[in-house]
């Protein structure tokens, strides 16, 4: 299988006699995911591929198609929504960072197994900023050889952001999940933001439509402390898309410290996901 140019291998570790839970379905509230439990020579490996330009999909599709080309058949196949978002993500094994990083809004998940059932695998491919990451687990008879990821030339393809504006419309708010903040931070790093880039085409497009960015924290401190906190991280929105030329009137910001949870602040990955910013549709028009 062949990953864009510029692929590096993060991290790469055998168990010559392990297990996988092997996801073969979406998350649902009644059953969880459901599993294939799997016993044999497991194989983790992660990439990260840098600059590349390319959406999720992009590096994910070629994958697939070389993985049927190869006699595999696809058992399931999901984008973050379909797989079941937040609760797919952290109820699947995923290797830990700084290996592996998965956007909860933007991760693509396959698994499939061999003709003969002999090998199974599964493939995650997400993104940390413009670094896209890719990983894989592989189940299969020891002493076989691996399904191995060479680097391959790809064209450079704009990411499209559609998704953010088309669900702020369907739905009135979209998570900004490409802004990452450490617990207390409010700064955006350098460099664009894909998100906050699609808010700014869509309200220079859209002139009388208005938002709201509204900040989030986890419940580590003070309810007063994270209020303030997390309306400073919705202001470095806002001052993100105006300083790109969108009028001050069109947009605004607010936050509502640990008010409004998406997950539990009893984990790790809990606080994590609670730190954020959302884009609230606020007009009429």
């Amino acid at each position: 299988m062949a990953l864009p140019t510029g692929a590096r291998e993060t991290v790469s570790r055998t168990s010559p006699a392990g297990s996988y839970d092997l996801p073969i379905g979406s998350w649902t509230e009644a059953a969880g995911i459901p599993v294939a439990n799997l016993e044999g020579e497991v194989r983790r490996k992660a990439w990260r591929i840098s600059g590349a330009g390319l959406t999720t999909g992009q590096v994910l599709r070629p994958l697939r198609e070389q993985l049927v080309s190869d006699g595999f058949d696809i058992i399931f196949d999901c984008s973050a929504q379909s797989c079941g978002g937040f609760d797919f993500r952290f109820g699947t094994e995923v290797l830990r960072a700084p290996n592996m990083y998965v956007d909860l809004s933007d991760y693509r998940f396959l698994s499939a197994k061999s003709a003969d059932a002999s090998q199974a695998l599964s493939l995650l491919v997400s993104r940390d900023g413009d670094a896209l990451f890719v990983q894989l687990i592989e189940v299969g008879p020891p002493g076989r050889t691996g399904v191995s990821v060479s680097q391959a030339a790809s064209a450079p393809i704009p990411e499209d952001a559609g998704d953010v504006v088309a669900q702020l419309e369907r739905t009135g708010h979209v998570v900004l999940a490409d802004l990452d903040f450490a617990s207390g931070a409010v700064s955006l790093g350098d460099g664009p933001v894909q998100s906050l880039d699609a808010v700014v085409a869509y309200l220079t497009a859209n002139p009388t439509r208005q938002i709201t960015f509204v900040g989030h924290t986890d419940a580590t401190g003070s309810l007063e402390a994270n209020v303030a906190l997390s309306r400073r991280r919705a202001q470095a929105a806002q001052a993100y898309v105006v300083a790109r030329g969108v009028p001050a009137s069109q947009v605004a910001a607010d936050g509502v410290g640990f008010l409004s949870p998406r997950a539990t602040n009893l984990t790790a990955p809990g606080r994590e996901a609670n730190r954020r910013v959302e884009a609230v549709l606020i007009s009429v028009q």
